[in-house]
């Protein structure tokens, strides 16, 4: 039964009189992590309502026995302590072991359309679903179906599509490697290549421009490369609140003498210091340790200028003497370091200092940090990736990496850092809408069937299909896809436009009340709960992989929310044995190819499948069974480098002609706008209204604005404006054609961050990013860099 729900008063929907209320805004004094993460904690497990069941969970949690966090994808140590979990784990395991139930009562009382006044928080808050549901457009709501009927109801709608290419497989990051294995097998024996996922909107481009430059898509270190490095560039990233973890590492590597340079925006306590709450001495004494020694703070999309100047000071220290590049690396390694280095030295230092917002003097200091470390690493996450000009600011990192000889060297390296747990895998295991020859040709030898060869959809190119009329139906594997994508308005419209929309969950989110003309909601296992299949009903274990390519076992402890969840690859396997009964026939294809019963009653024999179609899994059981599973292989770390040369690609790429602060230079009253987390937030899951290290309580709609902007513009800390955006064009915007994209009701905030730029949360500001405004060659949306002009608000005074 659902209970009575006693969110507390944070969590009220967003309306004009709490919009109208005071927030608490005042600047944070303490260290990142210490006792303001331990009473959050606290607070998180009391609100859930069943906090000795989440201590409990908390336990098991990222512990070679038990499972892995359904947070960030920071890397587990193999010297692994009681307590392997931070603040962010532990909201996200507090917010799945919830007493609290979305049942058919809940539904019963609650019609869509009122659903849909509610904020993200306040919908979540209501608590695990329970079982399977169809809309109904009659009544507006949400009712129970057997699973059978909700199967039957899917394969009947794919099978009457006239081609598979009009259906549409979205993949969430918390997926595990058996669940995304079996969805893309199932999709491609379908018929499609239609896999938007959540990498397309975060860390596509580190992807593409390491596989360029090294011949890899993943990073090159390893956890305990932490422990031997001399320098850590940490770019565009704010661990203290997407993946806090992070922050142990970065302390150790500070405290024996590791230098630390922080290159982000916004200044973030993370970054600065950090009291670890396992420290019981610091914790009695209140003290912390400072992390970053050096903090720039370009510019929106400065990144690659700053990178580039901090170059160009190398050669001039090569000329003084006083650095020397790797130059047995480079020779016996790498190609195009002459034409890269002739780049380099043609940008003349007022150009970089412009377009970075950083001057010279900073960049030299930089470079003689990089200078004087025998090994380095670089580190970014979705500051970086999240531009126009993405895929060559990464090929800028590694350039700068490469140059000495820090790729294939211990305590060296490139280190995107994922956001979801399993994003790395997921994409390992085949979730990729232009999947390489090799996969296909792996899963024809395997299956006997023809697979499908034509690239597919990613995110951005679902959309369109879906506004176009040229998709019908989507299928969401986990996450909250209209409220992760860009363009909010115009992607609800495009979701409404399908004929069946489906969701995987464990919660309620918005993207359950955006259907297509017919809806289900499938409520699956959470990553903490015990997973049973097979007629013994055996415990099953699943599999992840995290940043740094470590695959280990995760096995859930709690007992389900409800015996009417599935897991998965149960789901999975359940939607593939319907539809392909009623769709291989047809091609002449035995259903039979594959038994999906079989594989989810053991998923022993899932991973049996993955180790004879995947590079790097041959013994994946056995391998698993270790303690701490195994690393994957990564050619780059013994400088075996799979491009077309067989060596290591120096990029010679030029500047952007101009970044967005620089075009919005001569537009009175524009900003150029970041999107960010809150410290109450994983991704789109809100936790709360609070954002403590920015000093923020109990408000979400903040805009974060220099002080000497706020006076450019006439305006003061505390009032309110609707952030105004670029205009809607063509025809596919209907009425809202030239009108500007508009998100309501912010409050000013004065902040450190550099002139002309500004921050707010996501996603209630994805309203104001076009859906064409992407990546080069990457198609991520460009949510670093959005132009925003601030104008009253038309709601609040």
């Amino acid at each position: 039964m659902s209970q009575v729900d006693t969110t507390p008063e944070a969590a009220l929907p967003l309306t004009e009189e709490r919009l109208a209320g005071t927030p608490s805004l005042a600047p944070y004094a303490g260290p990142a992590g210490g006792w303001g993460a331990l009473k959050s904690v606290g607070r998180q497990l009391a609100r859930s309502g069943a906090p000795l069941t989440g201590v409990r969970a908390l336990l098991a949690m990222n512990q070679a026995d038990g499972f892995d966090c359904p947070g960030c994808a920071w890397g587990d140590p193999t010297h692994g302590a009681a307590f392997e979990f931070c603040e962010n784990g532990a909201k996200a395991v507090a917010w799945e072991a919830t007493a609290k139930r979305a049942g058919r009562d809940f539904f019963a009382r609650h019609t869509v359309s009122e659903l849909l006044g509610w904020d993200d928080c306040r919908l979540e808050a209501q608590g695990r679903l329970v079982e399977p549901l169809c809309y109904d457009a009659a009544t507006d709501r949400y009712r129970p179906i057997g699973w059978d009927a909700a199967f039957a109801l899917i394969a009947e709608r794919l099978a009457g599509l006239d081609d598979p290419d009009r259906a549409l497989f979205y993949t969430s990051g918390r997926a595990s490697n058996e669940a995304a294995y079996l969805y893309q097998l199932f999709v491609r024996l379908f018929g499609t290549n239609n896999f938007p996922d959540c990498s397309n909107m975060c860390h596509e481009a580190s992807g593409l421009g390491m596989m360029a430059s090294l011949g890899v898509s993943k990073g090159t270190v390893r956890l305990e490369d932490f422990e031997a490095t001399d320098a850590i560039f940490v770019l565009g990233q704010n661990p203290g609140t997407n993946h806090p973890r992070m922050l142990g590492d970065l302390r150790r590597a500070a405290e024996r003498g590791a230098t630390i340079v922080a290159i982000n925006p916004l200044r973030e306590r993370g970054l600065e210091r950090f009291a670890d709450p396992q420290r019981k001495v610091e914790m009695l004494h209140a003290g912390s340790h400072p992390i970053a020694g050096h903090y720039v703070q370009p510019r929106l999309g400065g990144d690659m200028a700053l990178l580039r100047g901090l170059a160009k000071a190398l050669f001039a220290r090569q000329a003084a003497g006083t650095f020397t590049p790797d130059r047995a690396f480079i020779e016996a390694h790498t190609r195009g370091y002459t034409a890269w280095r002739e780049a380099v030295q043609a940008c003349d230092w007022a150009t970089l200092e412009a377009q970075a917002g950083v001057d010279r003097e900073e960049m030299e200091r930089l470079a003689e940090i990089y200078a004087d470390a025998p090994r380095v690493i670089i580190t970014w996450a979705m500051g970086i990736t999240q531009h126009e000009h993405s895929v060559a600011t990464v090929r800028e990192i590694i350039n700068l990496l490469l140059l000495g000889g820090h790729i294939g060297r211990v305590g060296a390296g490139a280190c995107p850092v994922r956001g979801h747990s399993n994003v790395q895998g997921d994409r390992t295991m085949g979730i990729d809408e232009t999947a390489p020859t090799w996969l296909l040709e792996a899963l024809e030898a395997r299956y006997g069937v023809p697979m499908p060869r034509d690239p597919g959809l990613n995110t951005k190119g679902a959309l369109q299909a879906l506004e176009a009329g040229e998709a019908e139906v989507f299928i969401g594997l986990g996450g909250n896809f209209a409220r992760a994508t860009p363009d909010t308005p115009r992607t609800e419209a495009a979701l409404r436009c399908a004929g069946l929309t489906v969701q995987i969950s464990t919660k309620l989110n918005r993207s359950h009340l955006i259907t297509g003309r017919e809806a289900l909601i499938l409520p699956c296992l959470g990553r903490s709960e015990i997973d049973r299949q097979g007629p013994e009903g055996r415990s099953q274990r699943i599999s992840v992989e995290d940043s740094m390519s470590a695959v280990h076992a995760s096995a859930g402890r709690l007992t389900p929310a409800s015996p009417e969840l599935r897991s998965e690859p149960a789901i999975v396997a359940g939607i593939a044995a319907a539809t392909l009964a009623r769709v291989l026939p047809r091609r002449g294809i035995d259903p039979g190819v594959v038994d999906w019963a079989a594989l989810v009653a053991d998923y022993d024999r899932i991973r049996d499948e993955i180790a004879a179609v995947i590079p790097g899994f041959a013994d994946f059981n056995a391998r698993l069974a270790a303690p701490r599973g195994f690393v994957l292989d990564n050619p780059a770390r013994q400088r075996d480098f799979l491009t077309a040369t067989g060596r290591a690609e120096f990029a010679a790429g030029a500047l952007p002609e101009a970044v967005m602060h620089q075009r919005l230079a001569g537009r009175p009253g524009w900003l150029t706008l970041q999107t960010l987390r809150s410290h109450d937030q994983y991704n789109t899951t809100v936790y709360g209204y609070d954002d403590r290290y920015r000093g923020v309580k109990g408000q979400r709609r903040v805009l974060f604005v220099n002080p000497d902007d706020l006076a450019r513009l006439g305006l003061r800390a505390g009032d309110w404006v609707d952030l105004l955006g670029e205009p809607y064009q063509g025809e596919e915007q209907g009425e809202r054609r030239g009108e500007p994209r508009r998100a309501p009701a912010f409050r000013l905030v004065a902040y450190d961050t550099p002139p002309g730029c500004c921050a707010a949360y996501y996603p209630e500001t994805n309203a104001l990013m076009p859906l064409e405004r992407v990546g080069e060659g990457s198609d991520t949306p460009v949510a670093k860099a959005v132009a925003v002009q601030l104008v009253p608000s038309r709601r609040l005074a």
